[in-house]
């Protein structure tokens, strides 16, 4: 389960994405997408976005990049992001 939303002190998920996805950049444009499609219907509230992603091999910079549109909706709507590394 790469990336879940949920509110911050319950156990019911908001949305589940990527599933079987690992790489940050791909789960960053889905929660992007999701957020750009969903925030209308969503609450303002205390919300947490957990991303579960492992490292790129061989990794030597680049990478995900999070919108300011992004950022402005999840601060709008209470969302705090947590980015947790596994590994492979």
């Amino acid at each position: 389960m790469p990336i879940y939303i949920k509110l911050e002190r319950s156990n019911e998920y908001v949305a589940l994405l990527a599933k079987g996805k690992w790489e940050l950049s791909y789960q960053i444009q889905e929660l992007e997408r999701w957020l750009i499609e969903n925030s209308e219907d969503l609450v303002a509230s205390h919300y947490i976005a957990d991303i579960g992603f492992s490292i790129r091999e061989q990794a030597c910079g680049g990478g995900a990049i999070l919108s300011p549109e992004a950022m402005s909706i999840m601060g709008k709507l209470g969302i705090k992001l947590y980015l947790s590394e596994y590994c492979e």
